[in-house]
């Protein structure tokens, strides 16, 4: 009974944490999103989206103790995100409204991390952790640039939920930061650190409080 218990609460943390990314992607990645706050936005995704890949990565990658894990993860947030932009693709918007992350090459990076350091969890949270916030701005700007004009898409489908402070502003480009890619980079290479020892944590605690 308490191993079956331990891994519903593995697998149900998993669960979680890849819905709510999905979720987060599709709050932060639309066109409304990138438009109105323009290289601020992207800054704040790439960060929201290394810190969520991190946490839920290295956990599960540490509940199985097999490299690999975490791209298996990545693919299932991917797979979540893909099948949520049906749903506005059902409501008259083009398929590719919503920017899907591309978290995939960056979980590699983890996993080739645990990997090579022989299956060492200090250099999965500190190398891997810095791996992922590098990376995943640089796979992210790659993916925008293969999108249509989010600014084109944003008046062409308003969103009329939106309050009159959110409605479509025509982006300051270069205005706050000359590189948004460095400074997500930067930025998230520093936070995915302490998220992804939070993540390895979360997998001490759960057998803890399984075994009490």
């Amino acid at each position: 009974l308490m191993v079956w218990l331990r891994r519903t609460t593995h697998y149900l943390f998993i669960v979680v944490v890849a819905v709510n990314s999905t979720l987060l992607t599709i709050k932060a990645g639309d066109y409304i999103f990138y438009t109105d706050w323009a290289w601020t936005s992207f800054v704040v995704f790439s960060v929201s989206q290394s810190t969520m890949l991190v946490v839920g990565a290295i956990y599960y990658m540490l509940f199985t103790g097999v490299p690999g894990t975490a791209t298996y993860y990545a693919t299932i947030m991917t797979i979540y995100t893909w099948v949520a932009k049906g749903a506005w693709f059902a409501l008259g918007y083009p398929y590719d409204f919503i920017v899907t992350p591309v978290w995939i090459p960056s979980a590699m990076l983890l996993d080739l991390t645990y990997w090579a350091t022989r299956r060492n969890k200090h250099a999965a949270i500190i190398i891997g952790g810095t791996l992922v916030g590098l990376s995943l701005p640089i796979f992210n700007m790659i993916n925008l640039l293969l999108v249509r004009d989010p600014l084109e898409m944003a008046f062409k489908y308003p969103r009329p939920t939106l309050p009159p402070y959110m409605t479509p502003i025509e982006p300051q480009v270069g205005k706050f930061y000359n590189s948004p890619v460095a400074l997500g980079s930067g930025a998230g290479a520093v936070l995915s650190v302490p998220i992804a020892a939070l993540g390895a944590k979360l997998n001490t605690w759960t057998y803890r409080w399984m075994a009490a």
